[in-house]
């Protein structure tokens, strides 16, 4: 009981990617034992907005808790570390730093500031309850997109041994979890021992029966393991029918500016291969410097033409020590909002349809909080009745559209 007060006590915040949000797991387990109370921050640098929205929410928790130390580790941490340090009872710890426990002792005992509360008094968005669970599979990025400053930050990639993803799938459904999540920076480049993330994600569904749902995060169009992945879906139920594509564009003269490595027939491919019974959803960039209205339609003409049921678009973000950040042909930023509002509705009309043609079937899915569900194709279900505990899996009918979420009535 006193261990499981102590890491309670560690109290963690995550902003911007899933992996933060794992990251903190283990950072939170790792400090229990050596510090009587913190606050970990995990923070995220992908937009400017994603950097400001760090620094006032960590201003708010040294205010709110100055007895406590924040630790602040993550991409906007490591690339604006005076943003940070300057702040009352703030310790930055960089990415190359941030799973060392040593350095958080040694933040703490270099620092001037004087910690003396017993435990933290406010977090103001404390972690919710997971009712899946992620898996690291991948760090870092050896790609060189002219836009992303995350690869900056997290340094190249690197592939974490198969021994240690087995055991952290087998302790996860060991603990009640249902679903799995393959996540990473760069997912698609996992190569280890032989391996790549379609052998993972073969040998994990061998080797851990209790695995009842398996996904993959973001995942890039390049790769050709996108079709190996699209067979273990066709081949086994548990390979969840749906994967998150970080598409950026739809057009060929913007990917090839963005230096991404597909191009728009390359999705054509994947989606005509997949099928009707698999679907996708994107992150698309909108505004990107040299982005005409003509070449911004290439990229809703393929929305139309491959019919992804969400999209997650945000407007272009130059990010200091990125090429794109000085490149010619900026795009003032209502434009940008615009297209990201354009996009989205495209998107939205996509799923509404998808959803419509699946109305009245049973689905198979997964309850997280107050009897919201995910389908395999990861779309919400509202269910009526009686409230499921979270990460029951059971059977659901899917009767109503509401809100761009399926009412559901379990069978």
């Amino acid at each position: 009981m006193q261990a499981e007060n102590k890491i309670n006590n560690i109290q963690t915040v995550s902003l911007g990617c899933r992996l933060n949000a794992l990251e903190l797991e283990k950072i939170q387990a790792m400090l229990a034992p050596l510090v009587n109370a913190a606050i970990v921050v995990n923070t995220c640098a992908v937009t400017a907005e994603a950097e400001r929205q760090s620094g006032q929410l960590i201003r708010r928790l040294a205010e709110k808790n100055p007895g406590v130390p924040v630790f602040v580790t993550g991409c906007a941490a490591t690339r604006n570390p005076n943003l940070f340090s300057q702040m009352e009872n703030v310790l930055v710890i960089n990415n190359h730093n941030k799973m060392n426990a040593a350095a958080y002792i040694n933040a703490l005992a270099t620092t001037p500031h004087t910690f003396d509360a017993p435990q933290v008094t406010w977090v103001g968005r404390p972690a919710p309850r997971m009712s899946k669970q992620y898996v690291q599979v991948q760090n870092g990025c050896n790609h060189q997109c002219t836009y992303c400053v995350t690869r900056l930050l997290r340094g190249p990639s690197v592939s974490i041994d198969y021994s240690e993803i087995l055991r952290d799938t087998i302790n996860a459904t060991a603990r009640g979890f249902n679903e799995i999540v393959l996540t990473g920076v760069d997912t698609a480049s996992y190569a280890r021992n032989g391996m790549l993330i379609s052998d993972v994600c073969d040998a994990l569904l061998q080797d851990v029966p209790g695995i009842r749902r398996l996904r993959i995060s973001s995942f890039d169009p390049a790769s050709p393991q996108v079709f190996k992945i699209i067979d273990l879906m066709h081949r086994d139920a548990r390979m969840m029918p749906h994967m998150h594509l970080s598409m950026q564009s739809g057009s060929d003269t913007i990917l090839r500016a963005m230096r991404r490595r597909h191009t728009a027939d390359t999705v054509r491919q994947i989606v005509a291969y997949a099928g009707n019974d698999i679907t996708f959803s994107w992150d698309i960039i909108c505004g990107f410097p040299g982005e005409t209205d003509d070449l911004f339609h290439e990229t809703l003409q393929l929305v139309h033409a491959t019919r992804p049921i969400k999209i997650h678009a945000f407007p272009f973000s130059a990010r200091p020590g990125t090429m794109a950040a000085d490149m010619p042909g900026q795009i003032d930023r209502a434009t940008a909002k615009q297209r990201v509002h354009e996009i989205s509705i495209a998107a939205e009309n996509a799923r509404h349809d998808f959803m419509s043609d699946h109305l009245g079937q049973t689905v198979s899915v997964l309850v997280e909080e107050n009897n919201i569900a995910r389908t395999p194709h990861d779309i919400d279900v509202k269910i009526h009745g009686d409230i499921i505990p979270s990460r029951t899996i059971c059977n659901v009918k899917l009767v109503e559209i509401s809100g761009g979420a399926y009412i559901g009535i379990r069978q």
